[in-house]
């Protein structure tokens, strides 16, 4: 997993330390993944947030972020799908008051909820803005984990779309160049399994997200597919 050295310093980041053991939020984020299963989606569990928080801290340390800063932004990834076990639909909202709650039980201060379900509540595509540099590198690591092993059925004649786009995926990767000038989503695809042009059909609302992402970070995104340079 990218980055993992940096999700395991407690000391630096003690709030997503303390949510990432909470026995509650574990028992929601793996019941959310079994709605997403029986709806046919491609896997919400520990491996995507784990991914997503991994990228969502290297994008903000990479740029010379903040620790406490950071470790609110860990803390949003790592709650960022609980919505999920409510309804897909609105999942991004109702998961940002899931947040709320259980972080206000733990006695988190309002100062630090608020820029949580903040990003929370705006990191999915269909209604999400970018209102943050939390929210900003939340939905950059949201959108970018693209690969073969979310496909959560194995029979490949049950396969739609977004299983032959996530199957056809062999490598992915999201990194910021030297300058920090560019941030560049670059994708490995079998086309056996899947098309490019499959990948835009599903993905382009994504992708036009993940461009104002960036430029909240003062970034350009960039899209890359097979090494041809495609946004």
């Amino acid at each position: 997993m990218e980055n993992k050295k940096l999700l395991d310093d407690a000391r630096r980041f003690p709030l997503f330390f303390k949510v990432r053991h909470d026995h509650d939020i574990s028992v929601y984020i793996n019941e959310q993944n079994k709605s997403m299963h029986a709806l046919g989606y491609t896997e919400h569990n520990f491996a995507h947030i784990g991914i997503v928080a991994a990228r969502t801290g290297y994008i903000l340390d990479t740029l010379g972020t903040d620790d406490h800063t950071i470790d609110l932004a860990l803390t949003a990834a790592w709650m960022h799908d609980l919505g999920n076990i409510i309804n897909r639909v609105d999942h991004s909202q109702s998961g940002a008051l899931m947040a709320f709650y259980l972080l206000n039980k733990m006695g988190v201060s309002a100062e630090d909820i608020a820029p949580i379900i903040r990003a929370i509540g705006n990191h999915d595509e269909g209604n999400g803005v970018p209102v943050s540099v939390i929210a900003a590198a939340l939905i950059l690591a949201d959108k970018s984990d693209v690969r073969r092993s979310r496909v959560q059925d194995e029979d490949s004649k049950n396969f739609d779309i977004h299983d032959r786009v996530n199957y056809s995926v062999t490598s992915s990767s999201l990194t910021i160049n030297q300058d920090h000038t560019e941030i560049m989503l670059n994708l490995e695809i079998d086309t056996r399994y899947g098309e490019i042009g499959e990948y835009f059909e599903i993905f382009m609302e994504r992708m036009l997200l993940c461009r104002k992402a960036a430029e909240v970070l003062d970034l350009e995104f960039r899209l890359i597919i097979n090494e041809q340079t495609l946004m």
